[in-house]
């Protein structure tokens, strides 16, 4: 009977064992998906510090500058931020209809995702965000695109924020012939 106690007492302490190795084992992964989660949401508050009105200059290339007006709006009840800009001068009439571009960024699982309504061509690329080390730029990479390229697409987008009433925005558009062309956009809030 004392031989059966052993064997029972060895068996439950190489099982704590093995559950206790697994559990270290998966212990990094699980760090790293934290890790990964909290600079999600970092960069999320980042760019929901931008909700407002902004007013700027578009630098586009060989077409050159054009003043615009940008908005972010949180919504959703904070999970979503909304992105639109629009030519200053613009009636704000939403029953217009123009062909003004919608960026829609959310947190998807472990991701900061971007999706842009685009007014060219009618498609919505996805962006993936990730927080600069400095916290002070999310940057988003191209991931897939709905609705085709034949009119091109657009490809990458930066957002700096500079002080509580400055930030940047770099997007860069792919054209049909799969040639970037870049804008950048220096704003200050609105007033």
């Amino acid at each position: 009977m004392k031989a059966l106690s052993f064997v029972s007492w060895v068996l439950v302490l190489c099982a704590a064992a093995i559950a206790s190795s697994r559990s270290e084992i998966r212990k990094p992964d699980a760090q790293k998906a934290d890790a990964q989660q909290a600079s999600v949401q970092r960069a999320f508050a980042r760019l929901k510090i931008l909700a407002g009105n902004w007013k700027g200059q578009a630098t586009m290339g060989p077409a050159g500058t054009a003043p615009v007006r940008v908005s972010f709006r949180v919504t959703s009840g904070g999970d979503a931020l909304m992105h639109e800009m629009v030519p200053d001068g613009r009636s704000d009439d939403p029953t217009r209809g123009d062909d003004d571009a919608i960026t829609m960024l959310y947190i998807d699982g472990d991701r900061l995702i971007l999706t842009h309504y685009c007014d060219s061509g009618k498609n919505r690329p996805r962006m993936v965000g990730r927080l600069s080390p400095d916290g002070g730029t999310v940057e988003f990479d191209f991931l897939d695109v709905s609705g085709g390229t034949k009119y091109g697409h657009m490809h990458r987008a930066v957002f700096t924020v500079i002080d509580a009433d400055h930030h940047t925005e770099d997007w860069t558009y792919m054209t049909p012939a799969d040639q970037p062309d870049q804008a950048h956009i220096d704003l200050v809030r609105a007033k």
